[in-house]
């Protein structure tokens, strides 16, 4: 794993997993909030976007490992900020946005927050990625009894806490064991909407059928095993 040496204190850091994101890299490393430091984990990209952020002034976490989770995990073991944030690395989510989520955990009123997205236009979520969203997060409400209706992945909560649940997917369905072994764990779970905007460049999950399937698969396999 390569990072950089030393990285810069922060009240908040940002897990960006990265694959493939030089075109949005710019916008969404130019909208991070004041106070909020930026860890992109490439995870094997071919377009030189580690090199991009490095220039770009973000601290980088080289992932080997294939797989959305590996790269959040990465992203996780190598934060330092009391309180740490996920969100997609594809302009998709506004990182100006951050603090929506991020507010809540810093003052004590929440464990996890979730930010639940508000399309900016029809091209900004797929309606077989909706659909989708939609029947696991009514699973999720079933099994969890928490009041959510969006598994976004822009979200927020204290890095001790989260290192704490020993997550251990590697794949999709990292982000629906976080809310699963967080609702067992009795964590006060949170919603506050967040746009969500059309993303740049080719999409590698819930763009495409095959990766929203693929996606759905690797969730309803949390499911059923944790």
């Amino acid at each position: 794993m390569d990072a950089a040496s030393n990285p810069p204190a922060a009240r908040v850091d940002v897990v960006l997993p990265c694959l493939d994101e030089a075109g949005a890299l710019p916008w969404v490393l130019g909208r991070m909030p004041a106070g909020y430091r930026p860890i992109v984990v490439d995870n094997g990209s071919a377009d030189g976007s580690a090199d991009l952020a490095r220039a770009l002034g973000a601290y980088v976490v080289e992932e080997p490992v294939r797989g959305f989770g590996a790269a959040c995990h990465a992203g996780l073991l190598a934060a330092t900020a009391p309180v740490v944030c996920f969100c997609d690395c594809d302009a998709s989510l506004d990182p100006d946005e951050l603090p929506r989520v991020a507010d809540p955990v810093l003052g004590g009123d929440a464990d996890l927050v979730l930010g639940r997205r508000r399309p900016a236009s029809r091209r900004a979520w797929p309606p077989h990625a909706r659909l989708a969203n939609r029947v696991l997060a009514r699973r999720l409400r079933a099994r969890t009894g928490a009041r959510l209706y969006d598994l976004g992945p822009m979200r927020a909560a204290r890095r001790a806490d989260l290192l704490g649940l020993g997550l251990a997917d590697r794949r999709s369905g990292y982000p629906l064991e976080m809310v699963v072994r967080a609702a067992s764990a009795s964590w006060r779970i949170e919603e506050a909407d967040v746009r969500y905007l059309p993303r740049t460049g080719r999409s590698k999950v819930t763009g495409t059928v095959r990766g929203t399937i693929t996606a759905v698969r690797d969730m309803s396999a949390v499911l059923a095993r944790v």
